[in-house]
């Protein structure tokens, strides 16, 4: 039976490091729920491995990292928000540090004090600072251990988000967000959460693509949520590839993390040729975009399943030492990467794009804010730089509690809400069609909407894309819902934005390369897509 929760100041849909890291920065008098889909580090921080980008050595400079990000960014980063984030990073680590995350030390250090720095894509100096090749695991246990120990933190695990629940004023045309609908995936509920605050942190959206390197979790829900409350969207077809997953037939998506390549891995063909110089200067160390689409080509040039990336030349020892995770994995597959190259593939990693915010992370929904991979704040522009997400989330979910601190006492709870139908459905005994329709979206984007685009690519997309919207809205209308049905309903949500938005671009930058468009124009101007009508409150089956 659906039902009533307790009410809270502020709610946020995401345990990430975004998530998180804005519920340990609020005023302990909030009281504050965090819910997780699944088990609170089960999110795409936790299996981050290359690390943090920050300005902590004497060599670097602000002005530095803010540089190579707009660079990398391809003009259509924002200045503004990536001043605010580099401006923050050391203060961020910090922070991290007296939580307890112990990073990397400097082995050449003889005093002990210095943090080991590597380099990554697109940087031109050390800055990235990790816990060997796990930071995301170190990132997330620090985080989590100081929000279980907080009395004014409470920690939901299994609570799927179904609809924000935004109450329509006439009289000033705004639609302040009052909490949301959540399914409770032990027991079946819908729950009506209230709440003066509402955070999106539920990370991106690469589980729309077949091949990934994100968890099976990252479905975009935050995003289609907020587009259904009449939220904006900005730069949604900038979807970042990893250049280099583990390809192995029982190696799921396992990332191999940019820092192979920051401390001298080489891409290389089956006959030993290295051949990312000839596609950039900057060889291995080029931004994700360019390595990505390099191998795409010579993969399709080729026939080829893959590509290799050899770090064998490198000492053993520091191998093992820099790239343990790594090392233990491709060795349970029978690959020693001391002495063999690591077959790899590209694969959806990350969803630049998002719902629009300001700087202290605001959408166009009153009381409603989006933090991390869900959210567009400008700091990635046309392709993400290495290392600046997990950056992201710590300054932009600081900036966001700060906000919602100084805004809390004029920001009432709403008195009631409605309570989910679900008086006119019956339980589905047709769940092939989820299924069906899932494994069609993730190949269909794979094959139309992937590293390379065309207009008819984009087209045949939008086709599929509209009748999987028309079986879902009929699905979604008569029967119970349930985590399968709503993960899919976000992702073709997802898809229907990436795709107009893909649509829209009529060039190549970044991220994007269309070969209807090869040249990039001189002008950068984002994406943004606006919905048709905002809706007065979430809505079932009615």
């Amino acid at each position: 039976m659906p039902r009533y929760t307790p009410a809270y100041d502020v709610l946020i849909l995401g345990s990430g490091a975004a998530g998180l890291t804005v519920a340990l920065n609020l005023p302990p008098h909030l009281k504050v729920a965090v819910l997780s889909k699944t088990a609170i580090n089960s999110g795409s921080t936790f299996w981050a491995q290359g690390g943090i980008a920050a300005v902590l050595s004497d060599d670097d400079s602000v002005e530095s990292h803010v540089q190579d990000t707009l660079n990398a960014g391809a003009g259509l980063c924002h200045e503004d928000a990536v001043r605010q984030c580099v401006e923050n990073s050391r203060d961020a680590i910090e922070w991290l540090i007296n939580l307890g995350v112990s990073f990397d030390m400097d082995e050449s250090d003889p005093e002990g004090h210095r943090y080991h720095l590597t380099r990554e894509g697109g940087h031109t100096h050390r800055r990235i600072i990790h816990a060997a090749d796990a930071t995301g695991r170190a990132v997330m246990g620090s985080l989590a251990e100081r929000a279980e120990k907080r009395d004014n933190i409470t920690l939901l695990e299994n609570r799927v988000g179904v609809d924000l629940i935004t109450s329509q004023n006439p009289a000033t045309g705004s639609n302040p967000c009052q909490g949301m609908y959540v399914l409770n995936r032990e027991t079946g509920e819908v729950e009506t959460f209230r709440a003066r605050f509402t955070v999106l942190a539920t990370g991106g959206a690469s589980k729309v693509y077949l091949y990934t390197s994100n968890p099976d979790i990252s479905t975009g829900d935050g995003m289609a949520m907020a587009w259904r409350a009449g939220c904006r969207v900005t730069n949604m077809e900038f979807n970042q590839f990893h250049p280099t997953c583990l390809y192995h037939p029982k190696a799921g998506s396992f990332l191999i993390t940019e820092a192979i390549r920051g401390e001298g891995g080489l891409l290389k063909l089956p006959d030993g040729h290295r051949f990312m110089p000839d596609f950039d200067e900057r060889a291995e160390l080029a931004p994700r975009d360019v390595v990505a689409r390099a191998i795409d080509h010579e993969m399709k040039r080729l026939g080829l399943d893959h590509v290799d990336l050899d770090i064998s030349h490198r000492d053993a020892d520091f191998i093992r030492r820099h790239f343990p995770t790594i090392h233990d994995h491709c060795l349970s597959f029978g690959l020693d990467i001391t002495r063999d190259p690591i077959p790899v593939v590209p694969a959806a990693h990350y969803t630049c794009g998002g719902v629009h915010t300001d700087l202290n992370g605001r959408t166009d929904v009153a009381n409603l804010y989006a933090v991390g991979e869900t959210a567009f704040t400008g700091l990635h522009g046309a392709n993400r730089m290495a290392s600046n997400s997990l950056l992201e989330c710590l300054v932009f979910g600081r900036a966001a509690a700060l906000d919602i601190s100084a805004r809390e006492k004029d920001t009432p709870l709403a008195t009631e809400l409605p309570l989910w139908d679900e008086s006119r459905v019956t339980d589905s005994d047709e769940d092939v069609v989820i299924s069906h329709n899932w494994d069609e979206l993730r190949h269909f984007m794979w094959d139309y909407v992937g590293i390379v685009r065309t207009n008819k690519r984009l087209e045949r997309a939008r086709h599929r894309i509209d009748l999987l919207q028309s079986e879902i809205r009929e699905y979604y209308s008569n029967y119970r819902i349930h985590t399968d049905l709503l993960e899919l309903r976000n992702l073709v949500d997802v898809a229907d934005l990436i795709v107009q938005s893909a649509s829209a671009r009529k060039e190549s930058r970044g991220l994007h390369y269309t070969l209807d468009y090869p040249q990039t124009d001189s002008r950068a101007i984002d994406t943004t897509l606006t919905p048709a009508r905002y809706v007065a409150r979430a809505w079932h089956q009615s």
